[in-house]
């Protein structure tokens, strides 16, 4: 993405820490707000709002649908210790 929020590294997406910052922002707003749920698209959504405002549904369905599998991708460590030991 052009805005910053992925990055390419040995040839996958990674999510920087701009976009990092973001969803922890709004992981702390959901659960102060009480929010018990562990759907990873709201989190995502929201951190989509925060960066581009309103969007068109179709549009951030679109974002919501790219961006969730690389954000669960980076926060499964079973993915970056696998990483970790490929010479």
């Amino acid at each position: 993405m052009a805005d910053g929020l992925l990055s390419l590294e040995a040839g996958r997406h990674r999510t920087t820490r701009r976009w990092q910052a973001a969803m922890a922002r709004v992981a702390l707003r959901l659960l102060q707000q009480g929010a018990d749920d562990d759907d990873l698209r709201l989190p995502v959504a929201c951190a989509l709002v925060e960066f581009y405002g309103d969007l068109p549904n179709e549009e951030i369905t679109r974002l919501i649908e790219v961006l969730t599998p690389i954000e669960a991708a980076e926060l499964d460590p079973r993915i970056h210790i696998r990483l970790s030991q490929v010479p």
